[in-house]
């Protein structure tokens, strides 16, 4: 998609953070308009009225975000929108809660501006973006072939076996069951076995959450 093309909203009730956000959309990402508001309403109506507006960057508390369902209706109206939250909350309820609704990524408030700008880029280049403090990794075990720890000893690294990354990635992307058999040219049965690994290796309980912990991956 060329520069010309590319706009993106920013939807937040701090003047100065949209501003700030302004910069970094036009100036470090490339969108060649940035259009600002102050709910959702407002927000809906500029994707209404903008169809070049690939990029809703809204905050978590903005007025009419109600709950996550609010994101879910807007993914399902806005289907090829990139769609990142921003808020302040770093609680791992808030976070898996509106991954569950179908956003693209949740960014913190709190970081800095070279690591925002590297968030959404991610966010840009379809990618699940979550903050490092989400994941909960669990140690090695002889069911776990995928877990190693890191020499640095501050994180643990997750190593997958080839198809199972190759299904993380798929997985990550929003793809189904039948889509990622499909894509890999696997029966639908060996996908859930793989899927059930990733479970395993990630500690999670939803698909939300194994994506959540795969973004991770690209980080470390």
């Amino acid at each position: 998609m060329s520069k010309v093309s590319r706009a993106a909203i920013i939807a937040d009730g701090d003047e100065y953070f949209r501003l700030a956000m302004h910069s970094i959309l036009r100036d470090q990402l490339g969108f060649s308009k940035v259009v600002q508001a102050t709910s959702l309403d407002e927000a809906v109506k500029h994707l209404s009225e903008e169809p070049n507006i690939s990029m809703a960057v809204l905050e978590r508390t903005i007025p009419g975000l109600k709950s996550p369902a609010c994101l879910t209706a807007l993914r399902q109206r806005f289907p090829a929108l990139r769609l990142a939250i921003i808020s302040t909350s770093d609680k791992r309820q808030d976070i898996l809660a509106a991954l569950e609704a179908g956003v693209h990524g949740f960014v913190l408030k709190t970081i800095s501006p070279a690591d925002l700008t590297a968030a959404l880029k991610l966010i840009m280049d379809e990618i699940i973006y979550i903050p490092s403090s989400v994941t909960a990794i669990p140690s090695p075990s002889d069911e776990q072939e995928a877990l190693n720890e890191t020499s640095a000893g501050k994180h643990q690294v997750i190593r997958l076996p080839t198809r199972q990354r190759e299904v993380l990635g798929l997985l990550m992307h929003g793809k189904s069951n039948k889509e990622i058999a499909r894509a890999l040219k696997l029966s639908e049965g060996t996908i859930k076995i793989h899927i059930a690994a990733l479970f395993r290796a990630f500690g999670a309980r939803s698909r939300a959450a194994v994506a959540a912990a795969g973004s991770q991956l690209l980080l470390n």
